[in-house]
Parts: structure tokens; sequence; C-alpha cells
């Protein structure tokens, strides 16, 4: 079998690639490893007044020489046909999105236009005006969502659970319609949670980083969350978007799931965080709801709101991404603990004046 990384050999040396959704998380460590690499890199982000590049700041990249930052809707057809036959991309890696499975539930139709539509709309610029260019969707595991056996691989049915999941699926099934219909060189990654430093404070795992650091610090305003019971396979963003690097560089275009096989309650996640800052937390067992204490000072340090749990739960998801690992030489190292300290270690940095 020949090298995943230099299998892609017939690009020139100089190979551009189009990134929707660079601001976010994904993107920016996407755009890390590209450069990293020698790409040229085109960068689609939402029209704003003023663009949120906090993460592509981060690891600086916004003055890069490579890098060229767009403002463009991918929801408006003629504007996203109109970049991809500028740019001319040699790959195309779709990372936009309404992302928050919590929010899905407030903002179904939006969800959907964005994730499902936006997709659609990707493609359809790849057919008319790119159609030699490789492109990978970046697909989720909240695509199974209530799921009849355990790992999950590529051929394990889909449940969702959310209109996240929905939207996903509905992008999901496009990428393989364009491949089998169009011929596209169009594959999908389905990702499973995949957290850094770099998540955003809406979602559970940087909520609960940036609420022990700032406990830590010496705030007082404990944690408000839901089901501490839910399990997830947790692993770090930037080795997932190498997962769909190679994904282009495979050459055929196929289904992959980027999991690390193991699975950590959001419990077991606030307790890794929880020791990182400081504490030692343990229940509180007089509580009318569940409560997390400091054991060596008794401080509040977290308590279950019933209020934010999900009006459908997805209880428990964990990967198998041995396809990934025989096929793409991909193999995660990092899993929930390490990634949770890694969190509260950069956030406590960022609480510091």
């Amino acid at each position: 079998m020949s090298d995943p990384v230099t299998a892609f050999s017939a690009t020139p040396v100089r190979r551009r690639a189009l990134i929707a959704g660079i601001t976010g998380q994904d993107g920016a460590y996407l755009a890390q490893w590209l450069l990293h690499q020698g790409y040229e890199v085109t960068g689609l982000h939402r029209r704003v007044s003023t663009p949120n590049l906090w993460r592509l700041a981060s690891l600086g990249l916004v003055d890069h020489p490579q890098l060229l930052l767009v403002g463009c809707d991918i929801t408006d057809l003629s504007a996203t046909l109109r970049l991809m036959e500028s740019v001319q991309p040699d790959e195309v890696y779709n990372l936009a999105g309404q992302s928050s499975v919590g929010a899905s539930f407030d903002q179904p139709l939006t969800t959907l236009e964005i994730n499902a539509l936006g997709t659609a709309h990707l493609l359809e610029s790849v057919r008319s005006t790119a159609p030699r260019a490789r492109y990978v969707q970046a697909s989720s595991s909240e695509m199974f969502g209530l799921v009849t056996k355990s790992p999950q691989d590529e051929s394990t049915p889909f449940h969702p659970r959310s209109p996240y999941g929905i939207s996903k699926l509905a992008a999901h099934w496009l990428t393989i319609n364009y491949r089998e219909a169009h011929g596209l060189h169009a594959c999908c990654g389905i990702l499973f949670n995949h957290e850094s430093p770099l998540r955003g404070l809406e979602f559970v795992t940087r909520k609960i980083s940036h609420g022990m650091a700032a406990l830590a610090r010496g705030e007082d305003i404990p944690l408000r969350l839901g089901n501490l019971d839910a399990r997830r396979d947790w692993g770090h963003a930037a080795e997932y978007v190498q997962g769909l690097w190679r994904m282009l560089q495979h050459p055929e275009p196929r289904e992959f799931v980027l999991a690390t096989g193991h699975s950590l309650t959001v419990r077991g996640f606030l307790v890794a965080a929880a020791r990182r800052a400081g504490f030692e937390p343990v229940s509180d067992g007089q509580a009318t709801e569940e409560q997390l204490c400091d054991a060596n000072t008794g401080r509040l340090l977290a308590r279950v709101d019933p209020a934010l749990y999900r009006p459908a739960e997805v209880d428990e998801v964990r990967g198998n991404a041995r396809l990934a690992a025989d096929l793409l030489g991909w193999r995660p190292t990092l899993l929930a603990e390490a990634l949770a300290e890694e969190m509260v270690a950069a956030d406590l940095v960022r609480a510091t004046p």
C-alpha cells in the first residue's frame, strides 16, 4: 500500500485548499496543518462586520502569507459558485455549520439551512466549476444517535436524535450522492467528539474547563450542567483534522470513522478538569439535586440543572476507527482525561490577569 501522505502525487507542489468554516476550532487547526504542509489556503468565514479570528490569531496564522480569508455565506449559492470558480482548489474541506447540538433544538430551521443546504451549495459549486477537486465532508457521530451497537463504525445504522444530527446526516448523504451520481472525489469523515483549548464556551467541555479555571482564580460562580452520565468518545481536534487531510490523500473516496475508541462520562471529564484546577470533587449527598463540592474546602463546584437536559438525549457514543488506522495510518494519541487537563491549563493561563 502506498503511503497515504504521498499518494496524491499528481497535484502541483503547492496545492490549493479551500476551507469552509476556517474561523472555527477545526478550521483553525486544519489551516495550521495545511500551511505547514506548504498549501495555499483560502478560508471562508461568515460575512460579519468584525470576523471572529481569535482562534487563528492564537495559532499565529492571521497574517500568514499563504492564507487568504474571504467572507462568503455558503447558503448563498451564487456567491459560493463564484468563489469556487475563482479559487479552483485542489482540495475542499467543509467544516462550516451550526455546530451546537443544544442550539439546534431552538433553531432547527437555521441548523438545517446552514448544515444541509450549505453543503448542497458547496457540492454543486465543486461539480459545476471545480470537478477535479477532492472534497471532504465533516460528518458527525451525532448521526448515530440512538445506537444499536457499540462501538460504532462505518456500517452502523443511523438514528439521529437532534435537528443537528438530522442536518449532518442530510449533508452526509448529499456528499455520497454527489460522488455516486456525478463522479466527484467526495468522502465523509464521521468525526466523534473532538475538543481543544480552541473550543467555544457553548460546548460542555470548554464550559467545564473555563469554569474550573475561573473557580481556581477565586471566582465564586459554580457550574450548572445537564446530564453528567452521558458518555462520549472525546479526542483532540488537532489530530482529527489531520485525519480529514489523510482522507483526501487516499486514492479511493469513501467514509471513515475518526474516534479514539474510548468513552468517558461528562462526570469523568468534570472530575479530571477539577483535579487539574486543584480541586477534589465529591458528590454532596445532602443536596436535593446533585451537587459536586471540593472535598478539601467544601466549596461548591458544580450542580446539575435538569433544565439543561436535552429533549432527546444520546446516552453513549463510542467509535471504531480501525478502517482509518488500516487505510490512512491515522491513530489518535490523546484521550479525554488528558484533553481535559490541557484545556484547563490553557484556561488557567487565559484567566490570569
